[in-house]
């Protein structure tokens, strides 16, 4: 029996050293997967493992939609707060992102413009805050110029979700031939649930009913597959394909 034990220890740590070596973490969490196999790969799932799974950031957006929903301004006013007694590009970030939350696209895209005259112009989580805000206020040339400076700066930075952005702005530019392009490249990139489910969104939306149908068949096969839990947290996106499946 002891040998059994030590035989599952030794499986779940090189499970975990595989899972080490995909997501390329430091070389030394293989030495401490297999000298400490069992306390090792507690260790590895609580501080790595864990916090990367779909269960922890399906947990933090939860946890997120619940304090929204119980003072949906407190951040915003927070925020606020923060700027005013300290005007930091830092907080200054943090005002953008909470009257993007808030609704207040406008107001969100000057703040992020504003954060990017100085220093910090070329960080690219304010450019795609600022791409986020102008789309949200159909400014779509603005938000494109952002993503396309992003994506020639580094590709791999926020990939899919700068693409789905960008072809839903190119959409909105009435650029339908590129934006129907970038949609078909995310989907075959990524191959997500979320790509597909907006790329049916953009056909229905466009009166392309042979692809929109096509979509819908391969959505409801993964839907088909889900649980309660990962259909509570798909519900904003699945109300909105619902709704263009409804008007096609």
């Amino acid at each position: 029996m002891p040998f059994i034990g030590l035989g599952l220890h030794f499986i779940v740590a090189l499970f975990f050293a595989v899972h080490a070596l995909r997501s390329g973490q430091q070389l030394y969490w293989l030495i401490i997967l297999f000298s400490f196999p069992m306390l090792g790969s507690i260790v590895y799932f609580l501080a790595i493992y864990l916090p990367d799974s779909r269960l922890e950031r399906g947990a933090r957006k939860v946890v997120a939609a619940a304090a929204k929903t119980l003072n949906p301004t407190r951040e915003l006013k927070e925020a606020h707060a923060a700027f005013d007694y300290t005007p930091t590009a830092q907080n200054q970030m943090r005002l953008a992102a909470a009257l993007l939350e808030a609704g207040q696209a406008l107001e969100a895209a000057q703040n992020y413009d504003a954060c990017l005259k100085g220093p910090f112009a070329a960080d690219l989580e304010i450019r795609l805050g600022a791409s986020r805000a102008y789309f949200a206020c159909e400014r779509y040339a603005e938000a494109i110029t952002h993503l396309e400076f992003i994506r020639k700066t580094d590709p791999a930075f926020r990939a899919e979700q700068v693409s789905l952005l960008l072809a839903q702005s190119l959409a909105g530019a009435g650029r339908s031939a590129d934006a129907r392009a970038e949609f078909e490249a995310a989907v075959d990139r990524f191959g997500s649930f979320e790509s597909r489910a907006e790329y049916a969104i953009w056909a229905a939306a466009a009166g392309d009913t042979a692809t929109s149908a096509r979509l819908q068949v391969e959505l409801q096969r993964s839907m088909d597959r889900w649980n309660r839990h990962t259909r509570e947290l798909n519900k904003p996106l699945l109300r909105r394909l619902n709704a263009a499946f409804e008007r096609r």
